[in-house]
């Protein structure tokens, strides 16, 4: 049940965004009656609605304006607070959702700005609590405490985030290290095979062409021995030589050490190359493409590039879909493989490999979701879900969370 509402959820955004915003919404409603009920003056009730009904509704646009959004929602607050409603964890729920998202999108200094801010607008607002006049901790110390720390929080998660990201990254780099220490080992090898023959083989002809020469006058049949057998000493040479440098060049070298990295351009070339191994593959894709930046495009790559190559390694059947979905913030890639329900899948063989963790921990670096399961059909489905604008940082966890604020997709 659990892993069907994930799979849901991830391909659901907007849903799961309207049906957070409206619970949001109901908690801060419940926080204005709750005032109205422990206050000895009832405020207004429909002017409160009002205001909580517009800071929930700004928050849909916190991803793409997180500093605007925060201005509504804390013009909201302070206005609940003028009309004398108690500034309640739950009355302020939009104003501390809109700093938790500020905190994690923007930088450490627009982030304590905002802070210090926000938390001088409840103080203010605090000050027109009339039936608290007495107590400083409800009226202004209580408010200012929240957007605080719910900024501090939103920190931490920034800060988690850009731990993830350079861990990859760094771990990117010793993977290519690694990989270039061992090649420049492999051809010291051979350079060393090479002037191992060169130096045998060219001695060799030398001291029989030198001796060849120095007998020449005086025995020309045993000089003439010499010389054709100089014929056999070079051929072996060139033989060697042949096998040693042929070690040097493989067909994937590239021409370039510059060369770009590879992104969904190159799709239809991967998608050739699984055909090579007799995959068949189909692409679809639904919406209209977005530019996508370098280090997206390439996850988007090397995820699709790892989803086919375990369906290749342990699926049994030799199909596979590929869908491509593009809507206005997010890239959503899913590849199918109809495997029986009655035979191994990848979700069985692959409990010991670490192809699943590298397209989970790839999705959560640009701030993604992923999840990978059997469907009831008995198909094997990896879907990944990619922001595709206000991302500055990865996941800060590796669970199927549809959203990087803890609030929705």
């Amino acid at each position: 049940m659990s892993t069907n509402w994930q799979r849901r959820a991830a391909t659901r955004p907007r849903a799961v965004e309207a049906v957070t915003l409206v619970l949001l919404f109901a908690a801060t409603v419940f926080g204005v009656v709750f005032t109205r009920a422990v206050l000895n003056e009832t405020p207004l009730l429909w002017p409160a609605v009002a205001l909580s009904a517009l800071a929930c509704a700004a928050l849909y646009r916190r991803r793409d304006h997180p500093v605007q959004v925060l201005a509504v929602t804390l013009l909201c607050t302070m206005g609940l607070g003028t009309m004398g409603y108690l500034l309640t964890p739950g009355l302020m729920g939009p104003l501390l959702v809109a700093l938790y998202s500020t905190s994690v999108r923007t930088s450490r200094r627009t982030t304590w700005n905002s802070a210090l801010t926000a938390a001088a607008g409840m103080i203010v607002a605090g000050l027109f609590l009339p039936s608290f006049p007495n107590s400083l901790i409800l009226a202004l110390v209580n408010p200012a405490a929240w957007t605080l720390l719910s900024a501090v929080f939103g920190s931490y998660v920034r800060v988690r985030r850009e731990y993830a990201v350079a861990r990859t990254e760094h771990a990117a780099r010793e993977r290519e290290e690694e990989a270039r220490h061992r090649v420049i080992q492999e051809r010291m090898r051979i350079a060393r095979e090479l002037h191992d023959v060169v130096a045998h083989h060219l001695t060799l002809a030398d001291a029989q062409a030198a001796t060849a020469a120095h007998i020449a006058r005086t025995d020309p049949d045993k000089a003439f021995e010499i010389v054709a057998r100089l014929p056999e000493s070079t051929a072996a040479a060139l033989r060697e030589l042949k096998a040693t440098v042929g070690l040097l060049h493989q067909d994937t070298d590239p021409a370039d050490e510059l060369h770009p990295a590879p992104g969904l351009g190159q799709l239809p070339d991967l998608i050739d190359a699984c055909s090579a191994a007799g995959l068949e593959v189909t692409v679809t894709t639904e919406g209209r493409p977005h530019p996508l930046t370098p280090v997206l495009d390439l996850t988007a790559y090397r995820i699709l590039q790892e989803a086919l190559t375990n369906v290749t390694k342990h699926a049994t059947t030799r199909t596979a879909r590929v869908a491509l979905s593009y809507s206005r913030r997010r890239l959503t890639l899913t590849v199918t493989n109809d495997t029986p329900s009655d035979r191994p899948t990848p979700a069985r063989s692959s409990s010991g490999g670490f192809g699943l963790l590298s397209m989970r921990e790839r999705a959560a670096a640009v701030g993604g979701t992923f999840h990978a399961g059997r469907r009831a059909q008995g198909a094997f489905e990896v879907t990944c879900v990619l922001p595709l604008t206000g991302i500055e940082g990865g996941h800060d966890d590796s669970h199927d969370d549809s959203n990087d604020e803890g609030l929705a997709p």
